[in-house]
């Protein structure tokens, strides 16, 4: 596939698969006769494996460090041993409280027992492949498929059970809302994965709700969402993002739609220059590259105002983005 097409089919934006590709994450290896660069079923494979890491809050760094980690240590074994061992222990305590639940409301409601059963057993295999053909057949009970999100460890089952809880509506909304502030950063950060997926007016106003959240993960993720649907109010976080190297790339995007189609050129362009001054010299070239497609004067004279930059790298940036917009409106 081109990168148009994976950038359709998959909901990853086409300056973030420029972007794996440029620091080699996620490269096409594959040519078309035209010459053209192809992604490989394996290529797709690595990319929703980056995603996957990425949802769990690693920095892009940190995914390349684990996709490059090759080598074998009896210690990285036990530790993954203690890990699955404490989530099926997560997962009995949680069937526990299901059962509780189940039985408070009426003891003679099988129906009730017979569903939190299966929902168990089938969520409580050991292959995560399994898990996530099974997550994708379930409907309805969406506290307990909430539940089933908040203690799935592997991102591809998460990512299934997001979208049954999307097809439930907002029964899931209230338990997701109060996942939001578990002392657990796992949890915390499927909640808020889970809220973005369902999308509805009642998971955005949570979100809103939780914009200034203590956790920055969750705070700029929140930011993102609420920027892609318009909110204006946005703009300082995820020109913060922009400036600290995280979930930069979706945040210029975001910056960019909010810029173009939300009447925001000149605030945005102006918030970046401010932030210009302090900046180290990355933060100045992400912060530049953030301006190439922010209409407007404003963001032309913050450029122009980069080209004798003392940052080899922030003035060759912002001499390739006057060129390109030479021919543009501004």
């Amino acid at each position: 596939m081109l990168i148009g097409e994976v950038a359709a089919r998959s909901g990853i934006s086409a300056r973030m698969l420029r972007h794996y590709d440029s620091i080699g994450l996620v490269s096409p290896t594959g040519r078309t006769l035209g010459g053209y660069r192809q992604y490989s079923d394996e290529d797709v494979r690595r990319l929703f494996h980056v995603e996957g890491l990425r949802s769990l809050g690693l920095s892009l760094q940190d995914v390349a460090d684990v996709l490059g980690d090759l080598s074998f240590s009896p210690a990285a074994m036990v530790e993954e041993l203690v890990v699955r061992t404490r989530d099926r222990i997560a997962r009995e305590e949680e069937l526990l409280r299901r059962l509780g639940r189940v039985q408070a409301s009426d003891p003679a409601a099988w129906s009730d027992v017979l569903r939190t059963v299966e929902l168990v057993r089938g969520l409580d295999v050991g292959d995560p492949s399994a898990r996530q053909r099974f997550a994708l057949s379930l409907t309805g009970d969406a506290a307990s498929l909430a539940e089933a999100a908040l203690n799935e460890p592997d991102p591809h089952v998460a990512g299934a059970l997001d979208w049954a809880l999307a097809r439930t509506g907002d029964g899931a909304v209230p338990a997701l809302a109060a996942a939001l502030d578990s002392v657990d950063a796992g949890r915390r950060h499927r909640a808020l994965a889970a809220l973005v997926k369902i999308g509805s007016p009642q998971a955005l106003a949570v979100l809103g709700e939780a914009s200034g959240h203590s956790d920055p993960l969750v705070r700029g993720r929140i930011a993102l969402a609420r920027g892609a649907r318009g909110e204006a109010d946005t703009v300082p976080v995820l020109v913060t993002l922009v400036v600290e190297g995280r979930d930069d790339v979706d945040a210029a995007d975001v910056l960019t739609a909010l810029a173009s189609h939300h009447g925001r050129a000149d605030a945005i362009a102006a918030a970046i220059a401010a932030e210009l001054p302090g900046a180290t010299g990355p933060a100045r070239r992400r912060l530049a590259g953030a301006l190439a497609e922010i209409p407007g004067r404003r963001a032309r004279a913050t450029l122009t105002g980069l080209l004798d930059d003392p940052d080899a790298g922030v003035a060759h940036t912002a001499t390739f983005l006057l060129r390109r917009r030479a021919a543009g409106p501004d």
